[in-house]
């Protein structure tokens, strides 16, 4: 089965931009109880993905930083240590799966690297169930 059947388009998706400040980003990030968010530029490309362990690192590294200091650091700056990934669009569901078990979701990209959406790990493993259930009545 292609994946983009399992895909969060990107008008449903949160996401941060490069040019945002770490304030920006966590602000964002904590309103919607996430631990993880994409990273695009301003032509809609994905850049990466930003976790709370990149920020963690960002002020452990930084000791003198304050949270009001975190409005002058632009995103760009803030070193990611777990990247992730984007996958095709017309991947098959099979090929995500090993990204999907060390990440909440899989970004999905166009052939121009623009990114179009997630598939979070949660709608893999539904189809996992689903199809297991199916395999399991049609022995019975």
């Amino acid at each position: 089965m292609n994946a983009a059947f399992l895909i969060t388009p990107k008008s449903e998706v949160k996401y941060v931009y490069d040019h945002w400040t770490m304030r920006q980003a966590m602000e964002k990030m904590e309103h919607y109880r996430y631990s993880a968010i994409p990273i695009l530029n301003k032509k809609g490309k994905y850049i990466g993905t930003l976790t709370e362990g990149d920020l963690l690192w960002e002020l452990k590294n930084h000791q003198d930083l304050d949270f009001k200091d975190t409005e002058d650091i632009p995103l760009s700056s803030v070193e990611r240590y777990r990247d992730i990934q984007p996958i095709s669009i017309d991947v098959e569901i099979e090929d995500i799966l090993e990204n999907s078990l060390s990440h909440n979701f899989v970004p999905i990209v166009d052939d121009l690297g623009v990114f179009i959406g997630i598939i979070r790990r949660r709608e893999i493993l539904s189809y996992l169930m689903d199809l297991r259930k199916k395999e399991h009545s049609e022995t019975i």
